[in-house]
């Protein structure tokens, strides 16, 4: 008799479960790896120096806008006022075109961009086993008869001969049959993890580092 008990216990829970979650770990570590070359590769320029351990480092990525800057509004024209008593008189003025200035703008690229940091916020294992076991037992019987009657008559007398010839027969089987089915499904939630300390204090120091200055004629 199969003891359903039993071929559960016979499973290795420890890899089927241990399997995803180790899975995802990697995935983890491998999500961090791409925010860390995302950073690199966007955000700072390729190292120039030939020490191995300098290519990591290099001056951030600027984008550069040039835009126009009021440096002095425009003054509308004024009529002529004539002297009254102790106010003095204020003499005629045209009207003067507010005056711009080129301006270029620097401004560090990461700051501009959303920055990926993928976090896996649940992970959930469903593991279904069915197990179908069935006993069964069969019996087969079989019963023949065959018979034959050989009859002589003469004057007087006869003679009869009966020929009868039987046969048994029974087959028993028996046996059990078990119908395994396992099937195991992971949901992974990934959300957008808040960004670390470290990067925002760095983000911080390049908006300070924001350049604006005249375009040089």
């Amino acid at each position: 008799m199969v003891n359903p008990g039993q071929e559960l216990s016979s499973i290795d829970f420890e890899s089927m479960i241990g399997g995803p979650l180790i899975a995802v770990v990697n995935a983890q570590a491998q999500a961090a790896l791409s925010s860390v070359n995302f950073i690199k590769s966007v955000g700072f320029k390729a190292g120039t120096s030939g020490d191995p351990e300098a290519q990591d480092t290099g001056d951030p990525i600027y984008v550069t806008f040039k835009y126009s800057k009021e440096v002095a509004p425009y003054q509308p024209a004024v009529a002529a006022v004539p002297a009254d008593g102790d106010t003095p008189a204020v003499p005629a003025s045209e009207a003067v075109s507010a005056q711009f200035q080129d301006m270029k703008l620097e401004v560090p690229i990461l700051t501009m961009l959303p920055i990926p940091f993928i976090r896996i916020d649940e992970t959930t294992i469903d593991f279904n086993a069915k197990i179908n076991t069935m006993e069964y037992k069969k019996i087969d019987t079989s019963f023949k008869i065959n018979a034959s009657l050989e009859a002589k008559a003469r004057w007087g007398w006869g003679s009869a001969k009966l020929k009868v010839s039987t046969s048994y027969q029974r087959n028993t089987q028996q046996g059990s049959k078990v119908d395994r089915t396992y099937s195991m499904n992971v949901h992974v939630k990934a959300v957008q993890d808040e960004m670390p300390a470290g990067m925002e204090k760095v983000l911080g120091i390049l908006e300070d580092a924001m350049r604006s200055e005249p375009v040089s004629a």
